[in-house]
């Protein structure tokens, strides 16, 4: 099996977590921000980081909470011009050991792998799924296009009815 390379590993012992919590502070340097960029595909990332909350969940679980603070610069879909902007998003994620069984279809909720939970890739896989697929400047649309009617149909029978005898 072939091992993932994590641009952003920040693992946090699950044992280690206190019963009240604690609360975690990360930041991915220049090169982890590079390599976060070419994974998402977008031109650059100046910042990424976020403040979480590990707390215990569910008897050996770990519920994380927290906000994700970025500043990436994106290709507008519109002009096709990069432009910077400044990104905030919830996290929320919940954990379980893998002795706990397996979690109900209804619940998201992800497995604790080796006795850790990645903050880093945490907040790496929650930007690539809030990140707008579409993004654009701020003002920009689509005002340019506009809609012609369709002109009228012309029917195969126009041209027989002209031949249709009096």
């Amino acid at each position: 099996m072939k091992q993932v390379v994590k641009e952003f590993p920040r693992p946090l012992i699950v044992d280690r977590v206190p019963a009240l919590g604690i609360h975690e502070r990360i930041a991915a340097d220049e090169k982890e921000c590079t390599a976060l960029a070419k994974r998402l595909g977008l031109p650059r990332i100046h910042a990424l980081g976020g403040l979480l909350k590990a707390e215990p969940w569910r008897g050996g679980g770990l519920k994380i909470t927290g906000t994700l603070n970025a500043r990436v610069d994106q290709v507008s879909v519109i002009s096709l011009e990069p432009f910077t902007s400044a990104l905030e998003f919830a996290v929320e994620r919940n954990f379980l050991s893998p002795r706990a069984g397996k979690p109900g279809d209804e619940e998201d909720v992800d497995i604790i792998e080796n006795g850790s939970v990645d903050l880093g890739e945490i907040l790496a896989e929650t930007m690539a799924l809030e990140l707008d697929p579409y993004p654009r400047k701020a003002g920009e649309a689509f005002n340019d296009i506009e809609e012609q009617p369709e002109s009228a149909k012309v029917s195969p029978f126009t041209a027989l009815s002209k031949l249709r005898r009096s």
